[in-house]
């Protein structure tokens, strides 16, 4: 996917499927309140993609805390993250890393490509059903919606797609090391 307005479009929210669970965000403390909510009714699998595992919003404590509860809670639960600067998480010594180091069983890694790292925002997903999504990186501006698995399909195609395409590079297993 190339990185232009139009890709991008592709993946806006649909603001007329009327959930009635949306919710507009606009500051740092509401995208974090709401990805740890988001994280917190994760049963199975969350998926994250981000610039550099944000430390604001995924090395804090409380975030950790649901992450580690969801993969030891259930042998079966993943956490798979796909970055699209690496390096930057892992010159910030991020408290994300230290866990994904102790749960490298539980949490997956990927460096995605420059073009598919410019093609959508940044976004959480908590199993089929609950997202808070951001369409510029460099803001706070976005939506978290608990309760709709229609956005939230097209949104897990295209994580799945890029995670299919992106590769577990070496330095990313070795960060983990």
């Amino acid at each position: 996917m190339a990185g232009n307005t139009e890709d991008r479009s592709k993946l806006a929210p649909d603001s007329g499927s009327g959930s009635g669970t949306r919710t507009i965000l606009t500051t740092m403390p509401e995208v974090r309140e709401a990805s740890l909510k988001v994280a917190k009714s994760a049963q199975r699998v969350l998926s994250i993609f981000t610039q550099d595992l944000e430390p604001l919003i995924y090395g804090e404590e409380p975030f950790l805390e649901a992450i580690k509860r969801l993969v030891l809670a259930r042998s079966y639960a993943k956490v798979r993250v796909l970055l699209a600067d690496p390096s930057r998480a892992m010159v910030d010594n991020n408290r994300f890393l230290a866990l994904a180091r102790r749960l490298t069983s539980c949490i997956d890694l990927r460096a995605m490509s420059a073009e598919c790292a410019a093609s959508a925002g940044a976004f959480i997903i908590a199993d089929d059903k609950a997202l808070v999504y951001r369409l510029q990186t460099d803001r706070w501006d976005g939506i978290s919606d608990m309760n709709d698995p229609a956005v939230v399909r097209k949104y897990l195609n295209f994580f799945d797609e890029v995670w299919q395409s992106s590769m577990q590079e070496s330095r990313m297993r070795q960060m983990l090391m």
